[in-house]
């Protein structure tokens, strides 16, 4: 999953936006129907934050999450968070090898010719 210069977004505003998604909950039966305002707002947000293909993706699923009645529980910036985070620092240890492996082969070459 390529990540285009995309900063990673707050983990504490990822769980504040699941935090108002799962506020549905406290107001019984009228709590659904704030979904259907809810689910664009939450769903416009996370293409923002993460942008992309992931951004179109998760916003989708983030979409169908807080419209489909008792599943706001489910944390999806939370998640987005954690997968976008895993994949950063997934890319930052590959690009750590390479550019170590890069300066080995150049010392190699150098000790050859000297």
């Amino acid at each position: 999953m390529e990540i285009k210069n995309k900063p990673l977004p707050n983990i504490v505003l990822c769980i504040l936006l699941d935090l108002i998604g799962s506020a549905s909950f406290s107001i019984p039966l009228i709590g659904e129907f704030s979904d259907v305002v809810w689910a664009p707002i939450s769903a416009f947000l996370f293409y923002k934050m993460f942008g992309g293909r992931f951004g179109i993706i998760g916003s989708v699923l983030n979409f169908v999450e807080e419209v489909l009645p008792f599943t706001d529980v489910i944390p999806s910036f939370t998640i987005a968070w954690v997968i976008r985070y895993m994949s950063a620092s997934k890319e930052k240890s590959n690009k750590m090898k390479s550019d170590a492996g890069v300066l080995i082969n150049h010392n190699s070459e150098n000790q050859i010719f000297s």
